[in-house]
C-alpha cells in the first residue's frame, strides 16, 4: 500500500532538495554589497516607526479593500463562463443581475470620492 505514495514522496523530496539547491546557490553566487538603505526597515508602504500609535491615512487600505471586493466578485464570472452553454437564460439573468449590482456599487464608490487619490 506504501508503494502507491512513493511518486508523492519522491515529488515532495525533489521539490524541497531543489529549494535548499537554489537557496544555497543564491547564498554563494549571489551579490554581497550591503549599504544603510539596503538594510533599512521598510514595510507596507510606510517607513519604520517608532510609536505604534502614529496616525496614518486610511485610504491606502480603503483603497486595497476595494481592490479585494471588486476581484473577488469578478472571479464569480469564471467559473460561470465555463458552464454557460449548458445553464440556460435563468443563470444568464442573474448574472446580468449580479453585474449590475457590481456597477451599482462601483458607482457609489465613485461617488463617495473613495477612490480619489490626493
Amino acid at each position: 500500500m506504501l508503494a502507491q505514495y512513493w511518486p508523492v514522496l519522491l515529488f515532495i523530496a525533489v521539490a524541497v532538495g531543489l529549494g535548499v539547491v537554489l537557496m544555497v546557490l543564491g547564498m554563494l553566487a549571489g551579490p554581497k554589497r550591503p549599504d544603510a538603505e539596503k538594510l533599512s526597515p521598510y514595510e507596507c508602504g510606510f517607513e519604520a516607526f517608532e510609536d505604534a500609535r502614529m496616525k496614518f491615512d486610511v485610504r491606502y487600505y480603503l483603497i486595497a479593500i476595494l481592490f479585494i471586493i471588486f476581484d473577488l466578485e469578478i472571479a464569480f464570472l469564471f467559473p460561470w463562463a465555463v458552464v454557460f452553454d449548458k445553464i440556460g437564460i435563468v443563470a444568464l439573468v442573474e448574472m446580468a443581475l449580479f453585474l449590475a449590482l457590481l456597477v451599482v456599487g462601483f458607482g457609489y464608490v465613485w461617488k463617495k470620492g473613495a477612490l480619489e487619490w490626493e
